[in-house]
């Protein structure tokens, strides 16, 4: 049977839904299936809320189409299927002095997902974002395949790079891997005593890959304490990974108390010495930390959690600040809270990226953390920033056109692309980002 009806949630398990699936292993089996018209696609549901799910509809599962197609050693390009993830890219290409030039928290993410949310990384200050390095997507749009580029389709690539699959089905993209030295990291840590402090070495750090974990429970002077991380890729002995372990059960709400989480935030930001201290690391444990730890999301309970992340120009770095303030003054936060400096870099109409400041907390999923999030979001767009598609699930339609002012553009090309909204999910239909219907 092609089709099964099942239960899936985004990664937070705040938002879920019921749908019909088929997992086709040959292109030949998905021809087959889109024969009858457009169908949503997804990949490994890492997207935090909704941006995969289409509740009572149809959804082409395409994990299984995670072929490598072709490669240039000489170059650096790959022409991959869209199932791909990219961990599996890194393990893959770093021993041969490559990596994807862009990569995510989490190395499940397909190659189809990072193109659906133009995906930014640790090195975004310096590298931009996800879809500013692939050259070509061959997508299956209403009117047939197309091969889509930048200088050919500009408008429809621009449509597409972050365009949360509402132009076509990601058949394969072809990508510019980027060189590196080898297969490990190099990773300097430095403790950072508050905010101010945390902004400066942001703005001064000129490595490859920066990013600030952040204690979003610390209050007064302390506040903006946090971590900071430098990374280069270098060669030699590899360390021995830890050994993944799994969240066997939903934990308890008294887990993410508090002060749990106060006591925890302490302990970590103390295992940095005052001094700092260089370590290395593999490809994986620096880029994907939490990968290691399967079903981590349980750790927030049966209820799940939300993440709001949101990026706010440089110079609005103070209501930044204040959202900092709110969240640290709530007692809701967990340990996960992350800090960055992005650059200018974005490839799409609705991708997330702007030259700023990126900050991501996540909370529970409780009546407070959800009230706090709606004032974060409202704060965030009158500090002329944006949310992130990928990790929302709490947004509202109101809220997106002053966030994303080239909406309008990026709904004529998906109108034209896929006329009859066959592609609409649970995401578009919330923030109504395709108009009335």
């Amino acid at each position: 049977m092609r089709w099964k009806t099942a239960e899936f949630a985004g990664w937070g398990r705040a938002l879920s839904a019921r749908s019909d699936v088929a997992r086709p292993e040959r292109r030949r089996t998905l021809d087959e299936i889109l024969a009858d018209g457009l169908v949503p696609a997804m990949g490994m549901r890492r997207s935090y809320g909704d941006a995969a799910l289409n509740a009572g509809g149809r959804a082409v599962d395409m994990t299984r189409l995670d072929r490598l197609i072709a490669f240039d050693p000489a170059t650096g390009e790959l022409e991959a299927e869209a199932g791909v993830q990219v961990g599996q890219l890194a393990a893959i290409f770093a021993p041969r002095g490559w990596l994807p030039p862009v990569m995510p928290g989490t190395g499940f993410a397909t190659l189809g997902g990072c193109i659906a949310q133009d995906v930014h990384g640790k090195n975004h200050h310096h590298a931009g974002s996800f879809c500013q390095h692939v050259t070509a997507i061959r997508l299956r749009t209403a009117a047939g395949v197309v091969e889509v580029t930048p200088e050919g389709t500009p408008d429809l690539f621009r449509a597409t790079a972050g365009g949360l699959g509402q132009t076509g089905v990601i058949l394969s993209a072809t990508l510019r891997l980027m060189p590196a030295k080898g297969d490990v990291m190099i990773v300097t840590e430095r403790r950072i005593d508050d905010w101010d402090e945390h902004i400066a070495m942001l703005d001064a750090s000129r490595a490859t890959y920066t990013v600030g974990w952040i204690d979003a429970t610390a209050t007064g002077a302390a506040l903006g304490r946090g971590i900071l991380e430098e990374g280069e890729t270098g060669s030699g002995l590899v360390p021995k990974r830890a050994n993944s372990r799994k969240v066997p059960f939903d934990a308890p709400r008294f887990a993410l108390s508090a002060p749990v989480v106060r006591a925890f935030n302490q302990l970590y930001w103390r295992r940095v010495p005052e001094s700092g201290r260089t370590v290395v690391k593999p490809i994986g444990d620096f880029f994907f930390p939490l990968d290691k730890i399967h079903d981590w999301n349980r750790l927030y309970g049966k209820a799940g959690f939300h993440q709001f992340q949101c990026v706010v120009p440089l110079a609005a770095a103070a209501d930044l600040r204040a959202m900092l303030e709110a969240i640290a003054g709530s007692g809701l936060a967990s340990p996960l809270a992350v800090l960055k400096r992005m650059g200018p870099g974005r490839a799409g109409y609705l991708s997330f990226p702007m030259e700023g400041y990126t900050l991501a907390v996540d909370f529970p999923n409780r009546a407070g953390a959800r009230e706090l999030i709606a004032r974060l979001i409202e704060r965030t767009r009158g500090a002329g920033g944006r949310v992130y598609f990928a990790k929302d699930s709490l947004a509202r339609a109101a809220d997106v056109p002053a966030m994303y002012p080239e909406l309008d553009a990026w709904q004529a090309v998906a109108a034209k692309a896929d006329p009859d909204r066959a592609l609409c999910t649970d995401i578009v239909r919330r923030l109504k980002l395709r108009g009335a219907a």
